[in-house]
């Protein structure tokens, strides 16, 4: 019997060994993963399950000026913090420094991360190496900022009241070819704005060795559609080099519901531009696209515009790049064009209202939107409840008389034509030089620059006449 009981107490004893490591094992690892966690050294699973390294894009993790010594952060002051980006699964970027040409975007914001995020990472993805964010409101809170400055590549610029004072010396003020937008309201205000900071934007993307610089909204995307891999950076290397503006010709939304809450993922359907259209067809088929609406596009229609950095470039209003030296030689992209997101979400009718102190007024509009609809969106949003604003069709006519063909064509031929020999006066440098007053050289430049077309403002795509047409808000 003695010799039976002690193989028993060894197997039981092997037993117990056993069921100890079971035991040990799991919480071993679980401590280890706690600790890892800590240090950083996992992050959230969002993120781990995709190939990209989240340092690379610090926009999804958020870093302090001023960090620890310690491999591990406190836990009361934690070094980093994780959001989740369920969209760059298996993402990569090369953040190569010599990758040529070099593409900055530049952009005045208000927004917030749901907005923003999402924007930068896409023109990361297709080629675009810095942004420069001019930012105030919401995107200039501490919370949003912090985040923004933490991105590889992104440069942000407060309105502050040193950059305010900075921009008010710029020789745009002596010129005339911004003076029609000159202390008016809201998107006139909004216009001069976006002009200055693409001013500045020029001298911040050359030091930063740009190649090419755009303008766009955060509610617009590059669609470099033509180009090898889907590729801005591609397209662009693609340009001749005695070509010094690229016109993206933009695509408009069109939305289908009322509660979009990410425009980016779920806006799929867009109206094509005009310049992308056969122009018989576009005219021939016009009224049966445009269902009541004489405008074919809502907002504007006439694209977006990347320049070519060098010496003497200005930029020409929101939508386009000039030269004060010498007329710009400038293509259309037959392909690739900008996808607008507008009044995607319903907070657009209501943030354009909350930001615009105008009476709701169709004279009072006039003064503090450029576009129809935008001026028919202000009034019904400032003038009817949400249910009323749900189940009206904000636009069933045009705000107004629309533009022609041909005055459509003609303002854009006039507007991107100017004259060598004019463009070289403009200067003010030569005025400084030969000590005129601020004041002398402004009558100077009117009577110089009387001829030069005014900066391009937004405009509306091309339609028949509707001169019997007038502004109307019809509800379903």
């Amino acid at each position: 019997m003695a010799g039976l009981h002690r193989p028993s107490s060894n197997s039981s004893s092997s037993y117990s060994r056993i069921i100890l490591l079971l035991t040990i094992l799991p919480i071993t690892l679980a401590s280890f993963a706690f600790i890892l966690q800590w240090c950083g050294g996992v992050t959230d699973d969002s993120i781990t399950r995709g190939s990209l390294d989240h340092s690379l894009f610090p926009g999804i993790s958020l870093s302090p000026s001023k960090q620890s010594h310690s491999n591990c952060s406190s836990p009361l002051f934690p070094q980093s913090q994780s959001l989740s980006f369920p969209f760059i699964h298996h993402s990569k970027f090369d953040h190569s420094s010599n990758l040529k040409p070099k593409v900055c975007i530049t952009t005045s914001t208000a927004g917030g991360l749901e907005q923003i995020l999402p924007w930068i990472f896409y023109h990361k993805v297709i080629g675009v190496s810095t942004f420069l964010l001019f930012v105030e409101g919401k995107a200039a809170s501490a919370d949003v900022s912090r985040v923004l400055e933490s991105i590889p590549g992104v440069k942000v610029i407060y309105r502050t009241r040193e950059l305010e004072e900075q921009q008010a010396k710029s020789r745009v003020w002596n010129e005339t070819w911004l003076e029609d937008f000159f202390y008016k309201p809201c998107n006139h205000e909004l216009f001069v704005k976006q002009s200055l900071n693409m001013e500045m934007g020029i001298v911040m993307a050359r030091d930063s060795g740009a190649d090419w610089i755009i303008h766009l909204d955060t509610d617009e995307l590059i669609h470099p559609e033509g180009s090898q891999d889907y590729s801005l950076r591609q397209l662009l290397s693609d340009v001749p080099g005695d070509v010094d503006m690229v016109i993206f010709p933009n695509y408009e939304s069109t939305v289908e519901r009322d509660d979009i809450k990410e425009p980016f993922s779920e806006v799929s359907m867009f109206k094509k531009n005009y310049d992308h259209i056969p122009k018989e067809v576009y005219y021939r088929y016009y009224d049966e696209a445009t269902r009541s609406n004489p405008n074919y596009f809502l907002t504007y229609g006439n694209g977006k515009s990347a320049a070519r950095i060098q010496d003497d470039l200005r930029p020409n209003g929101a939508h386009r790049w000039h030269n004060y030296m010498k007329e710009p030689n400038e293509v259309t992209l037959e392909e690739a064009a900008v996808l607008h997101f507008t009044y995607t979400k319903f907070s657009d009718l209501t943030s354009r209202r909350d930001r615009c102190g105008c009476k709701p007024t169709k004279e009072d509009v006039k003064r503090c939107f450029m576009l129809d609809f935008d001026r028919s969106a202000f009034i019904i949003a400032s003038t009817a409840t949400e249910e009323e604003m749900r189940q009206c069709s904000v636009i069933a006519k045009a705000a107004e008389t629309t533009l022609s063909k041909d005055n459509f064509l003609n303002s854009v031929e006039s507007s991107n034509s100017t004259s060598n020999s004019s463009s070289r006066l403009v200067s003010s440098r030569k005025f400084d030089a030969g000590g005129l007053s601020e004041a002398t050289a402004r009558r100077v430049l009117e009577v110089i620059d009387s001829s030069l077309p005014s900066a391009i403002p937004p405009l509306s795509p091309p339609s028949p006449d509707h001169s019997d047409l007038i502004t109307s808000l019809a509800c379903n």
